[in-house]
């Protein structure tokens, strides 16, 4: 069992294509079949289940990934630690990121300073929703990620807190109220926003017995205050992540009452096993970010 066998395993479900995973590895696609092939030897298990026309995992290929994902991250630590001993500060580090929240609010300032300071680590950003940044914290997919505080499920690092704000229609009844109830927005028809507080919010409406009618989902905040605009529905987000540059006709921002606040931080599975280059990162970022 070597460390490409198991990184052409991780990858192959990650972008489910022999093609890209050789593409991404800089080596030929018989080369990613040959590793695969060995390693499933070597265990005695078929990995991957070759009578679908798409890549699949089989069910011990599913259980078998997140260990191999450790193992791909215990070799990163271990390499950059002696690359950090030398002196080189050399290799990678993946970052999970959801909306723009962390992606133009608290990534930047970090980024800046961790690049002055490592330049020769190269950073790669994931960006997703708020579940696929912690399923990819989890399966150490990532080093570490930004997540909606608390979650007791990772060693966290608080960085910002701001508020829920309701967003509707410029031109409605709401839009003339100074604050806004949860009760006041279950009598409209409501767009979930998954760009970093979805489960917040619907624990909020738990909370308060409330249930929202739902009508649709969307994954990117300007998404959301377009539909909004348009009068398709009302919609609560947080209020960082409402990008300052747009102007948007049509949209109203009004604080909730009672007001909620968010929270957002770093979190990884344990800084015990964290390679250099995430333990800087998350310096940096409390450096640049201090509340």
């Amino acid at each position: 069992m070597t460390r490409v066998q198991l990184e052409v395993f991780s990858l192959l479900a990650e972008l489910r294509g022999f093609t890209l995973v050789a593409q991404r590895l800089g080596i030929s696609q018989s080369a990613v079949s040959h590793a695969l092939k060995s390693l499933e030897t070597d265990l005695g298990v078929p990995l991957l289940d070759r009578t679908t026309a798409q890549i699949e995992m089989t069910d011990i290929g599913v259980r078998l990934l997140p260990r191999a994902r450790e193992v791909l991250g215990l070799t990163q630590t271990i390499r950059q630690e002696a690359d950090d001993y030398l002196g080189l500060r050399q290799g990678s580090l993946r970052i999970g990121s959801f909306g723009p929240t962390s992606t133009l609010v608290l990534l930047p300032p970090i980024l800046e300073k961790f690049h002055q300071n490592y330049p020769d680590i190269e950073v790669h950003i994931d960006e997703g929703s708020d579940a696929d940044v912690v399923q990819w914290i989890q399966q150490r997919q990532v080093d570490l990620g930004f997540v909606v505080l608390d979650d007791e499920r990772f060693e966290t690092y608080p960085l910002l807190e701001d508020q829920l704000v309701a967003l509707v229609p410029g031109s409605g009844e709401l839009a003339d109220h100074d604050q806004i109830e949860l009760s006041e927005l279950c009598q409209h028809r409501f767009i979930m926003t998954e760009a970093g507080s979805s489960p917040l919010i619907e624990r909020l409406f738990s909370d308060a017995g409330l249930v929202p009618t739902i009508s649709s989902r969307t994954s990117q905040v300007l998404s959301t205050m377009a539909l909004v605009a348009r009068d398709e529905g009302v919609a609560i987000v947080a209020e960082s992540a409402i990008p300052q540059m747009v102007e948007m006709p049509g949209l109203a921002i009004r604080p909730l009452s009672p007001r909620h606040h968010r929270r957002v931080g770093l979190a990884l599975l344990d800084s015990n096993k964290a390679t250099p280059a995430a333990r800087a990162f998350i310096e940096i970022a409390q450096q640049s970010h201090r509340r």
